[in-house]
């Protein structure tokens, strides 16, 4: 399969002498609306040749330490992943780049591709092609680590959800694993031996990989701000920790009850965090993807502060990013942000669109207008070192199997039949191609 054949469809221009308006709405039986949208019309900036990289995909000129591996530094007033050789880097990734092999579709993946290998050499292709990275949250890591020219990548473990299956308090909700009364069982008797056996297990081949960007340690985990109350009641090891909080304290308050967030989060982190790293000293820890209750939860993100290297977050309900959250997130941390997920779907899709958390706009020129405006804003925050989109495909509206979340809507890069959105990845092309000239500017007017 050659995607380049079906790829290089030209995106009109915006209006650069006027501001761009484009319809969107935040679910699919709601009403449109215009919302200004900010794209490259409104810079006079170019894109980068391949050159100036590394073959991490770092810029090759001003190289900072290089030591193998992925880290982040903060140099003068703003954050970057620094790749294995130095290289300035900022992750543009998509989420779940995996080979889709049960699909209802006309053409099965066998005969698109032939092998995993065929598709891991496609798939790579059409990422470079489009100024993307990497590889983000739920991908195949082992098929992608396994790639004759690989990506940079990263492994989601779930340790938290893990753990409450193996003790029976989980259950499936749309679009992450949900937990009995929404409490996390990280008090309970075994969950540290449980992270430190599972990280043994499943990251002990990846310990000397350079293209191993770091690690996810769950995915959108319950965050309640009545936390504390809910342990007191809930029996075992978990309300005995919460009973032993609240010794000498008297009757709950809000003030304990933010701590006690606080507290329980620091207590994950830690486990976590030693249990990854006891395994990958080398590389990122880069949290547990906080979702929509994080945004405004400053404990949270100071116990993520404590533990990790950069602080993962799944961004939905804003056109924009907000520069209040971005700038309180990194004054509670003291860490950059990498946002995990994003994603708007579009109606000239065929699709029905009526779930998941994304933007419902009218067609894939208007996602990738969307994009830009998105990314846009992260670059200019300083303290965001990427982005990755959600996601490689659209699900199959047949398969009934499939996360509540991911049912009937346009959120890939691909529709699924491998079939590219090429208005959508042209606009994506465009903006990841000019990230450094971006930051350069936005620097230089600050």
């Amino acid at each position: 399969m050659h995607w380049k054949l079906v790829l290089l469809l030209p995106v009109l221009a915006a209006n650069a002498a006027e501001p761009l308006f484009v319809d969107a709405k935040a679910e699919v039986s709601g009403q449109w609306k215009g919302r200004e949208t900010r794209t490259l019309a409104s810079f006079e900036v170019h894109p980068m040749p391949k050159e100036t990289f590394t073959r991490f995909g770092g810029l090759s000129d001003d190289r900072q330490k290089a030591t193998g591996f992925f880290r982040v530094e903060k140099i003068g007033e703003r954050w970057w992943m620094i790749d294995p050789e130095g290289g300035r880097f900022i992750f543009s990734g998509v989420c779940s780049l995996k080979p889709e092999t049960k699909l209802a579709a006309k053409e099965p993946f066998e005969q698109l591709f032939g092998s995993k290998d065929a598709w891991t050499a496609n798939t790579l292709d059409l990422l470079r092609a489009h100024g993307f990275n990497g590889g983000g949250g739920f991908s195949d890591h082992e098929t992608l680590r396994a790639a004759t020219q690989p990506l940079p990548y990263t492994v989601t473990l779930g340790l938290m959800s893990g753990f409450g299956r193996k003790i029976g308090v989980t259950h499936s909700e749309a679009g992450h694993t949900g937990f009995a009364d929404d409490v996390i069982p990280v008090f309970e008797p075994g969950f540290a031996a449980f992270c430190a056996e599972e990280c043994q297990k499943k990251l002990s081949v990846m310990k000397d990989d350079p293209w191993l960007v770091g690690v996810f340690s769950d995915n959108e985990l319950p965050i309640k701000r009545d936390m504390l109350d809910r342990m007191l009641k809930r029996g075992g090891a978990t309300q005995a920790a919460a009973e032993a909080f609240m010794a000498g304290k008297g009757a709950v308050t809000d003030d304990l009850r933010r701590e006690f967030v606080q507290r329980v989060f620091d207590d994950y982190f830690r486990i976590t965090t030693q249990a990854i790293r006891s395994v990958l000293p080398r590389h990122l820890c880069l949290g547990s993807r906080f979702h929509g209750p994080a945004k405004t939860a400053s404990g949270v993100w100071k116990a993520a502060g404590r533990w990790c290297d950069a602080i993962s977050m799944n961004y939905y309900d804003h056109w924009s990013p907000q520069k209040e959250h971005l700038r309180q997130w990194h004054e509670w941390s003291g860490k950059p942000c990498l946002i995990t997920e994003f994603y708007v779907k579009g109606m000239d899709s065929g699709m029905g669109n009526t779930s998941g958390a994304g933007w419902v706009v009218r067609t894939q020129a208007d996602r990738g207008w969307f994009y830009q405006n998105f990314t846009l804003a992260l670059l200019e925050s300083k303290t965001c070192i990427g982005w990755h989109w959600f996601k490689y495909m659209d699900n199959d509206p047949s398969n009934t199997k499939t996360d509540a979340s991911n049912r009937d809507s346009n959120k890939g890069i691909l529709n699924a039949r491998y079939e590219p959105y090429a208005p959508l990845l042209e606009a994506m092309r465009e903006l990841n191609s000019r990230i450094h000239p971006l930051i350069r500017q936005f620097d230089a007017e600050k």
